[in-house]
């Protein structure tokens, strides 16, 4: 697995030198909110500020997409992600797809 260290939405790693390119890797999920989540949601809304459940939801299905980018690009081979990136996307009224993508590489220290 790669180190999350190694991760970086530049489209270069400082202080590494890229040997190679490995191409894009991805981590895609999909979501929806609970019955109860929706309701909880619902009660937050009515009061104003953070909806903790929704944040809590949304950082859980980003660190999901994350750790398969991060697993597809381990089995490339990759010890590196350059000019990482997130997209979202609504599949169906409270279905929503989150997508971690980035370049796998393979980089080893500058001197």
């Amino acid at each position: 697995m790669i180190d999350t260290t190694m991760v970086t939405t530049n489209i270069e790693l400082n202080g590494y030198r890229v040997i190679k390119s490995l191409g894009i890797v991805r981590g895609i999920t999909v979501r929806s909110r609970s019955l109860f989540g929706n309701i909880a949601g619902g009660i937050q809304t009515l009061f104003g500020g953070n909806i903790s459940i929704y944040r809590e939801l949304c950082e859980k299905t980003r660190e999901e997409a994350f750790q398969f980018m991060l697993q597809q690009a381990g089995e490339r081979g990759a010890n590196a992600i350059i000019s990482m990136r997130y997209d979202a996307n609504e599949v169906m009224g409270g279905v929503t797809e989150v997508l971690a993508y980035g370049t796998a590489v393979l980089v080893e220290k500058a001197n």
